[in-house]
C-alpha cells in the first residue's frame, strides 16, 4: 500500500518534467503567459517553460497568408465596378512586441480577417470612386499602389505587413461592358478603314507611278523608233542618189540619153505599187499627153541633178 502514493509522486513529478519541454514548430511563434499575462516568447525549436506556471497561449504563424475578395466600388460617374482581388499578408516581423501586437490586437483569427478585408476594400472604394468608369481598367497599378500606401501604417499596428495585393477581375455592369466592346469594335473597325484606305491609296499611287513610267518608256522607244526610222530614210535616199548618179554618169559616158533612168524609176515605181499595195485596180493616165507631160518632168528633175553635180564637182 505504501507503494502507490510512492508511484503516483513519480508519475506526477515525470509529468511535470515532460510538460517543462514544449517543441514550436518551423515558422511558428509561441506566445507564453503567466496566470493570463504577457511572459515572453517561444521561438522553433525544443524550449523549457515552467510547469503549471507558464502556459503557451496561442501560437502564431510568421508564414505568408492569402485570402480571397470580392467586392463591389462606385466611381464618381456612378458606374459600378465588381472586383475579384487576391490578398497576400504575413507578420511584420519576429520582434517581440510585434508578436504581442499579433497576438493581443483582436479577440481571434475570425475579427481580424474581418477588419483586415473591410479596410482593404474600404481603401479601395474610396480611391475608385474620385475616377471615371473609363479609368478605373488602366489605373489598376495605381489602385494597388494606393491601397498599400494606406494600409501599411494601419497594419503595422496591428503588427502584419501587407506583401501583396493583385486584381485579378475587374468588370461592370452588362451594359457598360457591351457598350465598351461596341466603343472597342467601332474604334478596331475605324483603324481597319484607314489602314485600308492607307493601303489604298499606296496601291493606287504606285499604279500611277508605274503606269507614268510605262508611257515615259514607251515615248522614248517610239522617239528612239522614230529616230532610227529617220535615219533608214536618209540613209536609203541617199544610196538611191549615189546610184542615180553613177548609173547617170556611165550613160553620159556612153552617150545614152539620162531620162531612160527616170522612165525605169517610174515604171519599178507603178510595178512596186501594184506588188505590194492592197488595192485590186491602179489607175494611170496613159493618154500620149499624159506620157509626154510626165518625160518632161522627169527630164527636168534629172536637169537639175545635173546641174547639182557639176556645182558640186566646181566646188571640190
Amino acid at each position: 500500500m505504501e507503494m502507490i502514493p510512492t508511484l503516483i509522486i513519480v508519475a506526477v513529478v515525470l509529468l511535470l518534467i515532460f510538460s517543462a519541454f514544449v517543441s514550436i514548430q518551423q515558422g511558428t511563434i509561441a506566445v507564453v503567459t503567466v496566470f493570463g499575462k504577457y511572459s515572453r516568447i517561444l521561438t522553433p525549436g525544443l524550449n523549457f517553460k515552467i510547469p503549471l506556471i507558464e502556459m503557451i497561449s496561442s501560437r502564431i504563424s510568421i508564414q505568408n497568408r492569402s485570402v480571397e475578395l470580392e467586392f463591389q466600388a462606385v466611381t464618381v460617374d456612378q458606374a459600378n465596378v465588381y472586383f475579384k482581388a487576391m490578398l497576400l499578408y504575413s507578420v511584420l516581423d519576429q520582434n517581440e512586441e510585434t508578436i504581442k501586437n499579433v497576438a493581443f490586437k483582436f479577440v481571434d483569427e475570425r475579427n481580424l480577417m474581418q477588419a483586415l478585408i473591410r479596410t482593404v476594400e474600404g481603401s479601395i472604394r474610396a480611391f475608385v470612386a474620385t475616377k471615371r468608369q473609363a479609368d478605373v481598367l488602366i489605373l489598376r497599378r495605381d489602385i494597388v499602389d494606393h491601397v498599400k500606401e494606406q494600409l501599411d501604417q494601419i497594419l503595422e499596428t496591428w503588427g502584419y505587413h501587407l506583401q501583396d495585393l493583385q486584381l485579378n477581375d475587374i468588370t461592370f455592369d452588362d451594359v457598360i461592358m457591351k457598350s465598351m466592346s461596341q466603343v472597342v469594335a467601332s474604334n478596331n473597325l475605324k483603324a481597319a478603314a484607314e489602314n485600308e484606305g492607307q493601303a489604298l491609296l499606296i496601291t493606287k499611287t504606285k499604279a500611277a507611278e508605274a503606269e507614268g513610267n510605262a508611257i515615259k518608256i514607251s515615248a522614248e522607244a517610239e522617239r528612239s523608233a522614230a529616230q532610227l526610222r529617220g535615219q533608214g530614210i536618209a540613209l536609203f535616199r541617199e544610196e538611191v542618189a549615189k546610184g542615180m548618179s553613177v548609173a547617170a554618169k556611165e550613160m553620159k559616158e556612153a552617150d545614152m540619153d539620162t531620162s531612160v533612168i527616170l522612165f525605169t524609176m517610174w515604171t519599178e515605181a507603178i510595178k512596186h505599187f501594184s506588188e505590194n499595195s492592197k488595192g485590186n485596180v491602179i489607175f494611170l493616165d496613159g493618154s500620149a499627153d499624159n506620157m509626154q507631160r510626165t518625160m518632161k518632168e522627169m527630164m527636168a528633175l534629172n536637169t537639175l541633178s545635173a546641174q547639182g553635180n557639176t556645182k558640186d564637182t566646181k566646188s571640190k
